[in-house]
């Protein structure tokens, strides 16, 4: 059995994207953010979700926005420009979930 360990990733300044899983049909990736930190605005050619495992995040999918809080998971369908930012006091970590993986 495999096992991760979320909480074995910290937020630091320079942010870098973990990919926790890469497999043929589903990506997983890690995104954990200091305060303020985000993404730029993009699309994906395949669905996503994202669930904010800590903290409180501003996830715009299309034209709407809201302040997701933990515990909480965002759909965002193919095609759809979509961003997240941490927007809480504390660091901040948003699991991905990208199915099927893109290619």
């Amino acid at each position: 059995m495999e096992l991760i360990n979320l909480k074995d990733y910290k937020a630091t300044d320079k942010f870098t994207p973990n990919k926790l899983i890469w497999q043929e049909d589903v990506e997983v990736v890690l995104l954990a953010f200091v305060p303020g930190q985000g993404l730029k605005e993009h699309t994906t050619p395949v669905d996503v979700f994202f669930h904010v495992i800590q903290g409180t995040a501003e996830i715009p999918v299309g034209d709407e926005t809201e302040e997701i809080p933990e515990g909480t998971i965002v759909l965002s369908p193919k095609n759809i420009p979509h961003n997240v930012r941490n927007t809480s006091n504390k660091d901040a970590k948003i699991l991905v979930v990208k199915t099927p993986r893109p290619r």
